[in-house]
């Protein structure tokens, strides 16, 4: 047994690739030993800025010996009259075995020869020599590249690689590459030190490296940041703003990781935090400082009180240089606050009314006209999505909708939006309140975007949510009907997202939309303003209703719902439009369903349910009557069990044609409570035969059945349903 090290060692990596790697390398290690037949313990791989490297323990000397079985012809070519044919005789030399090696067994298909070729294993290191060339040609990964004359492909040039078992060092040689790479027993420590480190085995990697200044482990660098960053807001009684991309960034940006403080100037918070943060996260890697206990008001126009005057940098360097790092940051993070002080000040010189003006000068996309079109689309849509709520809405959330909708892309085209991106809603809802827009307006202005990706908070107040979802529509019905649709891992509209948004908007203000009512009425508008698209209104409903239920059933089996359950509230396909015509009442009946399966009562009333509906698909009854009143003829009983079985469909009719939010709940209480009288309509002493020889009889007990599975499908379809 040996520990096996291999390390390639690269110019600066990609810090989302030296993440993304390791998993890859890793499996492509872990497949290849195992379909090698060499046996070892565990595999452990881990990157750098400037290496990615793999330690295996224990790795097996030799491979296993293996004997391998071939099929051959049938005996009656191999053999004639008991002697070998050249058939067969062919066969044992294209493997290597002796005629006497050859043996017949009967096969379904007749008697055929087989051969046992027994394969020696083979000295580890020469599978590796093998193997490692393969490893680097198979890892993926974004805008690889070549370097020099050479084939190889890869991130960024390859510049050394390391290959050790214990202490002996494997000879292969990177012939594609330019120059050609040989394995050595010498690996790169620090940058900033320049020198070549020996390493004398495998098991002193690890500590070597160490001692030249880099931490090849990355669960260790991370571990050390956090500690880093934990100490320093300590320090400074605050609270530092490290999510989690920034932390795993900086963990594949550094080799050793040391911090510093650094400061700037308090006049620049005059500026929104939001400015602040995104220049020393997104731009500068650095780590902002807010004060402790702060509540963050999103419309806040500055950051005074919100946060300190400093930051947080994670450096690659080595600590004598400090001062001059930390000087070095000051001045870039000087230089960018200022850009953003100019940004601000200059679109601040015009009103939003003027910006959104500016919107006809800015293509949206080919046929679908200016974003100043697409805003006029959205305001268009926000008045039907009033419509549904016309009754129960006050005048003044209708009007802050409709304010909110005139000025939800104006940001768009300001010089802050321009350079931030990222500050798209949030620049233009601080414009707003500052030009004395009300607080309402501004803030659904800013709650437009919301979610802005998965696990993202949702906008809260009904004209910021009710404008987030209308955005996400007038998206996805110009995109469709521009007809470009996602397909497999291509959505450069990110349209799933936007439906997913749209969907869990509406689960999160539990609001009744008809999705069906609300497309139709949005494609004929669309078809009447958009002459320049070739627009099939019929095959665009059927398009965005198709796209909408798989986005639904897609987020029910996200939060955790069995797929029968999704496929109980939801059909399997599109023919079942009932989770459309209501998103929110679909959620429910999968909760409901849930917690039935969780405390045992839908174990209680799926089988008899199930079996009635079975029954009933043998009727013709509309699946709309929920009464038995007019379908039911109580004279032409025979048991008691089917007195029974009307009184229990009787008392849940009440409960089935009633709009109560507690109705699903009475459903299944009822069927729960009758499950054992609705048992013994099929079983027992009192059970009836359904299909009877009687015409009339039999079409009375089906009557009876299908009203009761009528009144079950409004919670859901039980033939989906597994015990």
């Amino acid at each position: 047994m040996s520990n096996f090290l291999l390390e390639i060692g690269t110019e600066e990596l990609p810090a989302d690739f030296a993440r993304l790697v390791i998993c890859q390398l890793e499996q492509l290690v872990r497949n290849d030993l195992k379909d090698g037949r060499l046996e070892f313990d565990d595999i452990y791989c881990s990157s750098t800025p400037r290496r990615i490297f793999v330690i295996v323990n224990s790795l097996a000397d030799f491979s296993e010996n293996f004997v391998d079985e071939r099929k051959g012809p049938p005996s009656s070519k191999a053999f004639k009259n008991g002697k070998p044919t050249e058939t067969a005789i062919g066969f044992a030399k294209r493997y290597g075995l002796s005629l006497d090696d050859l043996e017949i067994r009967n096969t379904p298909k007749g008697e055929f020869v087989f051969g046992r070729i027994f394969v020696k294993g083979e000295p580890s290191e020469n599978l590796i020599v093998g193997l490692i060339p393969k490893w680097i040609n198979s890892i993926q990964g974004r805008r690889f590249m070549r370097w020099g004359e050479g084939d190889v492909r890869f991130s960024r040039p390859i510049r050394w690689i390391l290959a050790f078992l214990d202490a002996k060092t494997i000879n292969l040689t990177l012939s594609e590459s330019d120059p050609p790479i040989v394995s050595t027993c010498t690996s790169r420590g620090h940058r900033l030190l320049k020198k070549e480190v020996p390493i004398a085995s495998s098991d002193c990697y690890v500590e070597t490296m160490r001692t030249a200044g880099v931490i090849v482990r990355r669960d260790e660098r991370l571990s050390l940041i956090k500690d880093l960053v934990r100490k320093a807001s300590e320090e400074l009684d605050s609270r530092a703003d490290l999510t989690s991309n920034l932390l795993n960034e900086l963990t594949d940006l550094v080799e050793t990781p040391t911090s510093l403080i650094g400061e700037f100037k308090k006049s620049f918070l005059d500026l929104p935090s939001e400015v602040l943060t995104t220049v020393m996260k997104v731009h500068q890697r650095y780590i902002p400082l807010f004060y402790n206990d702060v509540v963050i008001d999103p419309l806040a126009l500055d950051a005074n009180q919100i946060l300190l005057p400093r930051f947080i940098c994670i450096c690659n360097g080595l600590p004598e240089a400090n001062d001059l790092i930390r000087e070095g940051n000051e001045k870039v993070l000087r230089a960018r606050f200022s850009d953003a002080e100019f940004f601000i000040k200059a679109d601040r010189s015009l009103k939003s009314s003027e910006r959104r003006e500016k919107l006809s000068k800015v293509t949206f996309a080919d046929g679908l006209g200016t974003l100043l079109d697409r805003q006029k689309r959205i305001e268009w849509l926000s008045g039907i999505f009033l419509d549904y709520f016309s009754e129960d809405l006050s005048e003044f959330d209708s009007q802050t909708l409709k304010r909110a909708a005139y000025f939800c892309k104006h940001d768009l085209v300001s010089q802050m939006v321009g350079e931030f991106p990222e500050l798209q809603g949030i620049i233009g809802a601080k414009y707003l309140l500052a030009e004395g827009e009300s607080r309402e307006v501004s803030l659904a202005v800013l709650e437009q975007y919301l979610p802005r990706g998965h696990g993202d908070d949702l906008p809260k107040s009904f004209a910021g949510s009710a404008l987030a979802l209308v955005d996400r529509l007038e998206l996805l019905l110009s995109i469709f009907a521009k007809g470009e649709r996602p397909s497999g891992s291509s959505d450069p509209y990110a349209l799933r997202r936007a439906a997913n948004g749209v969907i869990q908007i509406i689960w999160n203000q539990d609001w009744k939309v008809n999705l069906v009512a609300l497309f139709s009425c949005s494609i004929e508008y669309l078809t009447e303003n958009l002459i320049s698209l070739d627009v099939d209104p019929q095959l665009l409903l059927n398009d965005l209703l198709h796209f909408f239920h798989q986005r639904i059933s897609s987020l029910l089996e996200e939060a955790g719902f069995d797929i029968d359950i999704v496929h109980a509230v939801s059909g399997e396909t599109i023919k079942s439009k009932r989770l459309l015509l209501d998103p929110t009442d679909t959620l429910r009946r999968a909760s409901l369903l849930a917690e039935m399966r969780a405390n045992k009562k839908l174990l209680a009333i799926h089988s008899v349910v199930n079996r009635a509906s079975r029954l009933a698909q043998k009727n013709d009854l509309s699946p709309d009557v929920l009464s038995a009143l007019e379908v039911v003829d109580p004279d032409l009983f025979e048991k008691k069990s089917e007195e029974r079985m009307l009184e229990i469909i009787n008392s849940l009719e009440p409960i089935a044609k009633s709009n109560s939010s507690e109705r699903y709940r009475k459903l299944v209480e009822g069927l729960v409570d009758g499950a054992e009288a609705l048992s013994n309509f099929f079983d027992g002493e009192e059970s009836v035969l359904v299909m009877a020889d009687d015409e009339n009889i039999r079409k009375n007990r089906l009557n009876l059945l299908s009203v009761l599975t009528n009144q079950a499908q409004l919670i859901a379809d039980f033939k989906f349903l597994v015990n």
